[in-house]
């Protein structure tokens, strides 16, 4: 039993298995709640192989598209502490062992004014951060990290310039162009990758403006 967490989308599996698992995965922490007072809730389920496995797991929100891909399997034993439990073990009986699934998320400080801009031409620092869930007692490191930006709008994507900045955090700097280049702001795509393989795709269409 494995946990996603952060919200839920379909998911596709690298490849078929004779030997599959049903994993119950709640459509937010919102469903233990319900199911602690007595309610019904909807629970989606997947069936996923026994084995390792590679998936794609891609979700959408106010514009911004994230896309992971992670590898999971079979848990040997429960990777969650007691005081914060997988939802399958409150909504779903005899779920077996439970963890959350290694997604890494990115928190960015943009560095931007109030209105949310930045100065046009001139160079841009944006701290990128990855982390995990917190009940993932033994996440990996995020190790690497690459940047890139669009000023059409998403039409076309130039590399930009990311380094190490401490664990799991990275410093990234983007040449704006001047305000009349770019009309309808600075996109950025951000893709990280974990020790372990996992990665993630971030794109921000339209991640800030120019003044």
């Amino acid at each position: 039993m494995t946990e996603m967490g952060k919200g839920t989308a379909p998911m596709n599996a690298a490849g078929p298995s004779r030997r599959r698992r049903t994993a119950k995965l709640a459509a937010s922490a919102a469903v233990a709640m319900l199911a602690l007072v007595g309610c019904k809730a909807d629970v989606i389920s997947y069936d996923l192989p026994a084995e390792s496995a590679r998936y794609t797991f891609r979700a959408e929100t106010n514009g911004v598209r994230t896309a992971w891909e992670y590898t999971s399997e079979r848990p040997t034993e429960s990777d969650t502490p007691t005081s914060q439990p997988c939802i399958a073990d409150v909504v779903v009986k005899d779920p077996g062992e439970c963890r959350p699934e290694p997604l890494i998320f990115l928190r960015y400080d943009l560095g931007l004014d109030l209105d949310n801009t930045a100065k046009a031409d001139r160079l841009h620092p944006i701290t990128v951060t990855g982390y995990y869930q917190d009940r993932l007692s033994t996440p990996p490191t995020v190790n690497e990290l690459r940047a890139e930006a669009s000023f059409d709008g998403g039409r076309t994507w130039r590399p930009v310039s990311s380094r190490a900045d401490g664990k799991n955090t990275f410093t990234v700097r983007v040449k704006d162009p001047k305000r009349d280049k770019a009309p309808d702001g600075v996109a950025l795509r951000i893709t990280a990758t974990d020790s372990a393989g996992n990665e993630v795709e971030q794109t921000m269409p339209r991640a800030y403006g120019l003044r």
